[in-house]
């Protein structure tokens, strides 16, 4: 695990106690910000617009495993001990839907409206350490890159990120073993930690940005004692040692040597090629665009939406889809998340959150499958 930072060296200001979230929540909502915090909807938690602090889960836990995930009561005092649910922040960030433009003609005469809506100034408060992760590798690929997504850009530079650092790991997170979480130590505004209930403090909240600066001066509160962030950093420890799941090291590598194991028709046996692993992924950005007109034609869109590497049509050409198979099509997506993204991008495309497990509706383990690939000779 990776040391706290020392805010004080780093000319921050220095941590602070709270008692309670829903305090954040309130100086944010009065300084006029649009909050999007995580919120129980039709048995999952995932981040949605909060109006009011009160609709800020409490006492909630999430059971998650392959093909599976339930919501149940857990200790009443406890905020943050459910982990992540299916969509995040990519949907909030990359929608899955979004009209580029329009075009009306009038009288032989074409005229283009760019569609892109303002994002107003936004709080993405409950970021897990894995979608900070997540967020940091689809900044890079569309902020930082030599085609700039503006949108995106826009919506990261006009947010404040709330980090929550993780104090458990559910049974499919293995974010420790991809350097990910399940503690954050930059890329956020603030970070909030929800100590034990028998330290005698609520929430150690850090900053790592300006922003974050002004927030803690605004709210006050009591310094952070030592104490306080060593036990910060044992729930990390913790957290991190409870994970059962580990990608094994040298994956990157190894899958390039696997392209012909029978591993993958094994695998496709199962799969349903449904595409709910690349839609519940953080960080998969595979889309399409559609352009549809009106029965008059004087009305024209382009529309932009996620596309999956699982779609038959997805690489099709003249003549077919060049990965006709679903085993094809597994190893296309499994190779370019675990080992591609290495040669593009600098990193891997996975953060270790557990969502393809989870929402795989046959229960296909990304880790375990990894490790049988692993397992065989390369011969």
């Amino acid at each position: 695990m990776e040391a706290l930072p020392n805010t004080a060296d780093a000319g921050m200001t220095r941590p602070r106690l709270i008692d309670d979230p829903r305090d954040l929540l309130r100086h944010f909502l009065g300084q006029g910000y649009r909050i999007l915090a995580p919120q129980e909807r039709d048995g999952v938690i995932d981040p949605a617009p909060l109006t009011e602090p009160e609709a800020l889960p409490r006492g909630r836990v999430d059971d998650q495993g392959p093909g599976h995930y339930r919501l149940r009561d857990g200790d009443p005092d406890r905020w943050f001990d459910y982990v992540v649910g299916p969509s995040g922040w990519k949907a909030w960030l990359y929608p899955a839907r979004r009209k580029l433009w329009s075009a009306e003609r009038t009288d032989d005469r074409l005229t283009f409206r760019d569609a892109t809506t303002a994002w107003p100034k936004t709080v993405l408060f409950g970021v897990r350490p894995c979608e900070l992760a997540a967020i940091a590798r689809q900044r890079r690929i569309f902020a930082e890159g030599p085609y700039v997504d503006t949108a995106f850009a826009e919506r990261l530079e006009r947010s404040i990120i709330v980090v929550v650092q993780c104090a458990r790991s559910a049974p499919t997170c293995f974010c420790a073993s991809m350097d990910t979480g399940p503690r954050a130590v930059a890329g956020y505004d603030l970070a909030l930690t929800e100590l034990p209930a028998d330290h005698g403090a609520a929430f150690l909240v850090e900053s790592a940005s300006q922003a974050g600066d002004d927030v803690l001066h605004t709210l006050g509160g009591a310094t952070a004692r030592p104490r306080d962030h060593a036990a910060a950093l044992d729930l990390s420890r913790a957290a991190a040692a409870r994970q059962t799941r580990t990608m094994p090291d040298d994956i990157a590598g190894g899958l390039k040597l696997r392209l012909e194991s029978p591993v993958w028709a094994d695998i496709a046996s199962r799969c349903l090629t449904c595409g709910n692993c690349t839609l519940a992924c953080p960080t998969c950005f595979c889309s399409d665009v559609e352009e549809v007109s009106d029965l008059s034609g004087d009305h024209a869109e382009r529309w932009q939406l996620w596309d999956s590497c699982f779609n038959s049509d997805f690489s099709f050409i003249h003549g077919g889809p060049v990965r006709s198979s679903p085993a094809a099509r597994y190893r296309q997506w499994m190779t370019h998340k675990l080992s591609y993204w290495h040669d593009q991008f600098g990193s891997s495309g996975c953060v270790g959150c557990g969502r393809c497990i989870t929402w795989c509706p046959v229960g296909i383990d990304l880790v375990a499958e990894a490790d049988r690939l692993m397992a065989e000779g390369t011969d």
